[in-house]
């Protein structure tokens, strides 16, 4: 279908990262009350400044920051919006929890997670290592003190000109929330990490923390939940606006029905553990990245009894 007159308000500023799928947006709705739903990656900073301009703002003029989800490419330019005015900031209200948790309680929890995973050496403690910085970073990137308004799944609210309703759409974050609005006769989805056009976002949800168990049915449950919103537009993190919601909820649910099948056969083949899986499914890739993807894999598929799971030696090893 053709995306229509919201466009004429709602501006796609996109900067270049160094990670698949190489370019994240973010999107400057014009108003009486500037809006911006994320603010791009860090280290951007002139990027950003020069993508604002082009339409004749700047990160002063900012009067409402809408963030998505608390990954470092939707979060990293919030404090040169926060150093320029004094907008307000709204933010899901899972990530508030996330963010009070000390440091060395997720270190703990992701070194156990990860040796029954049977991860060792290297590959355990970059890891944990990782894991650590990313809260640490995110919660310098967005202080949850520079939150003014924190949003509950399913909750509505004004923001700025619009009315806004968060959707609790997790899977690829844990309090991943896109936004159902109107904006000139368009029902828009201002979707972040979620209802991209040209691929399925990766399952992190928690990442290598507890909640990889659940990952999986997060997701699905998601995909449940977006195909019963009634969507014109989509503004995505990465790829392009488009308006095909229905055709990529059906794309996504089929790659993880997929993303299993392959994870069940590669059991049967005899890939006990998850780096053996996630190195396979890598296959000339870096497997570091799908770690998670991995481990919630298999969580799920020994949840729905596709294979039988059992600690042998503290590694959790799986079969069918």
């Amino acid at each position: 279908m053709d995306v229509r007159s919201s466009q004429e308000l709602v501006h796609r500023l996109s900067f270049d990262v160094k990670w698949p799928p190489g370019h994240v947006a973010c999107y400057l709705i014009e108003g009486p009350e500037p809006i911006l739903v994320d603010a791009a990656a860090p280290g951007r900073t002139e990027a950003f400044r020069d993508a604002l301009a082009t339409y004749g703002y700047g990160p002063g003029d900012i009067e409402h920051l809408l963030v998505t989800h608390p990954h470092v490419d939707h979060i990293g330019e919030v404090p040169t919006v926060l150093e320029a005015s004094d907008p307000t900031v709204y933010a899901p209200v899972g990530v508030k929890s996330r963010f009070d948790r000390p440091a060395d309680t997720l270190e703990a929890r992701v070194r156990r997670n990860c040796r029954e995973a049977g991860f060792s050496g290297e590959t355990l403690e970059t890891a944990v290592g990782r894991a650590v910085e990313s809260l640490e970073r995110n919660l310098e990137l967005l202080a949850p003190g520079s939150v003014d308004v924190w949003i509950e799944p399913g909750e509505r609210l004004s923001v700025g000109s619009l009315d806004v309703e968060g959707v609790h759409l997790p899977g690829h974050q844990a309090d991943h929330l896109s936004y159902r609005t109107d904006i000139d006769g368009d029902r828009v989805l201002l979707a972040g990490d979620m209802g991209i056009e040209p691929f399925r976002p990766i399952v992190l949800h928690e990442g290598l923390d507890d909640g990889y168990r659940d990952a999986f049915s997060a997701f699905y449950g998601a995909l449940d939940r977006m195909a019963e919103l009634e969507v014109d537009v989509v503004y995505p993190g990465h790829g392009p606006v488009h308006g095909d919601l229905d055709w990529v909820v059906d794309r996504d649910r089929s790659s993880l029905d997929n993303r299993l099948d392959q994870v069940a056969a590669l059991v049967a083949d005899g890939h006990e553990t998850t780096p053996a899986v996630a190195e396979a499914v890598a296959g000339d890739h870096g497997s570091q990245y799908l770690l998670p993807e991995a481990m919630g894999a298999l969580a799920h598929l020994e949840k729905t009894g596709r294979v039988t799971g059992e600690s042998r030696a503290g590694v959790r090893r799986y079969s069918r």
